[in-house]
């Protein structure tokens, strides 16, 4: 493969990653309402009942929580806030993506850190494996990408200029 086409296919799946992060982190802000429209959408269905139980619990608990503690919510400000600062990690990657190489492992191993992380709390914390999992899975498809860009600036750096 040339040089620039591996340049633009890291720079592409860079930000497919950036807008990954930017959009899960920005979902994390409106939860109450998302679940209110989770719940109306699965509400009286009868396709996948776990899975709506779940919503609808969890939309109790985010009310609930909300109307005694709203303060609470400030919880997942922050966390869409953390995504947001980790995608402004991958700008250094996006101007000078060899010498901003370690960002693409920094970006994996926080990756594969979502696994054990997502099963061992999400346990303590009472999530059904099915919800876990598909946590996990954020960790699987965001390796994924990153994985790509750090072999093929690996394989830039080999390359003379």
């Amino acid at each position: 493969m040339k040089r620039e086409t591996k340049l633009k296919r890291i720079k592409l799946l860079t930000w497919v990653f950036i807008i990954g992060l930017v959009l899960s982190g920005a979902t994390a802000i409106p939860l109450r309402t998302e679940l209110d429209f989770a719940a109306g959408m699965l509400d009286g269905t009868s396709f996948l009942p776990g899975v709506a139980h779940w919503i609808l619990k969890v939309r109790e608990g985010v009310r609930n929580t909300g109307l005694l503690y709203p303060f609470m919510a400030y919880g997942t400000d922050w966390l869409a806030f953390g995504h947001f600062v980790i995608a402004v990690a991958f700008i250094g990657p996006l101007r000078d993506p060899v010498r901003n190489r370690w960002v693409y492992l920094f970006g994996m191993i926080a990756c594969g850190m979502v696994i054990p992380y997502a099963l061992v709390f999400g346990g303590l914390r009472g999530i059904p494996i099915y919800w876990r999992l598909m946590d996990c899975s954020f960790g699987v498809f965001g390796f994924i990408p990153l994985w790509f860009c750090w072999r093929w600036t690996g394989e830039l750096e080999k390359e003379p200029s």
